[in-house]
């Protein structure tokens, strides 16, 4: 399982890397559109939709950011927008948790399946916007989820206590989502200092928010944190509520697409609307 887990990463790695450093948007946003396509089709199967609906369901999400990738390209968004999405975000995030497992299965499709559609389209733009504003401020976002995911897991391993949310994943402790939450600070202090002596790291998620005062910069990292812990619950809710283990098999031995961006589906339009008007 590790070696499968290892040649898995690194076959994702060779193939995103590439994109990310290249000088042009277009590699970065093809492959990344591809994910979110195949996540598209995992979202449908794990809501309803047959073998057949899903792979239309994904394939139709694929050509839609297609579609707006050749009318709009990487151009930004109205802050509201990001906003717009963010709001969505907590609202659902708060009302499904709160209601758990069982009630997502009542939900009407019609609601649930647009919705996801649109939380992996909105988190593809964001995530091509923010490769748009440079790599420094691309890899901030994706180290906030990256890092408060690896420390939350270690710190619940050896501290873990409290469950968190021990319906939706009993693995999950509070003491998990303080380690996490307290990473992320430690990183963001850290990113902060050494843009402090070299000029490249100051484009980035952290010094820009640490510009705007500490009790602006603090209160952002703490509910982007809280929105990648609550993105990870909410998928595994979706998932109990579906009975499977995992999203899919398309990554062997990391499950499926959602299983490694759930986190990211609401960190992501958040962090672009914290960085609305930032140069």
């Amino acid at each position: 399982m590790l070696l499968q887990r290892v040649i898995t990463a690194v076959a994702l790695l060779l193939v995103l890397l590439p994109a990310m450093v290249y000088a042009g948007p277009l590699p970065f946003a093809a492959v990344t559109g591809v994910l979110m396509g195949a996540a598209g089709w995992e979202w449908s199967r794990l809501n309803g939709c047959g073998p057949k609906g899903a792979l239309v369901s994904g394939l139709g999400l694929m050509g839609v950011l297609g579609l707006a990738w050749g009318a709009w390209g990487d151009a930004p968004w109205p802050a509201m927008v990001w906003w717009g999405i963010t709001a969505l975000w907590a609202a659902v995030l708060v009302l499904a948790l709160r209601q758990g497992v069982e009630a997502w299965g009542r939900w009407p499709v019609a609601l649930r399946l647009p919705f996801g559609w649109l939380a992996l389209a909105g988190a593809w733009w964001a995530l091509v916007s923010l490769h748009a504003r440079g790599l420094g401020v691309l890899l901030s976002a994706l180290l906030l989820v990256w890092v408060a995911d690896i420390a939350a897991y270690f710190g619940g391993k050896a501290f873990g206590r409290r469950k968190l949310a021990p319906r939706i994943s009993p693995g999950k402790s509070w003491e998990g989502v303080v380690s996490g939450t307290l990473a992320v600070l430690v990183l963001a202090c850290a990113w902060t200092a050494v843009a402090g002596v070299w000029a490249p790291a100051t484009q980035a998620l952290y010094p820009i928010l640490v510009e705007r005062g500490m009790v602006v910069a603090i209160p952002a990292l703490l509910l982007l944190t809280a929105a990648s812990v609550a993105g990870d619950l909410f998928e595994s809710l979706v998932k109990r509520s579906a009975g499977v283990k995992d999203s899919s098999a398309l990554l062997p031995g990391h499950g499926g697409v959602l299983d490694r961006v759930d986190a990211l589906l609401p960190v992501l339009p958040a962090v672009m609307a914290l960085l609305a008007g930032a140069a």
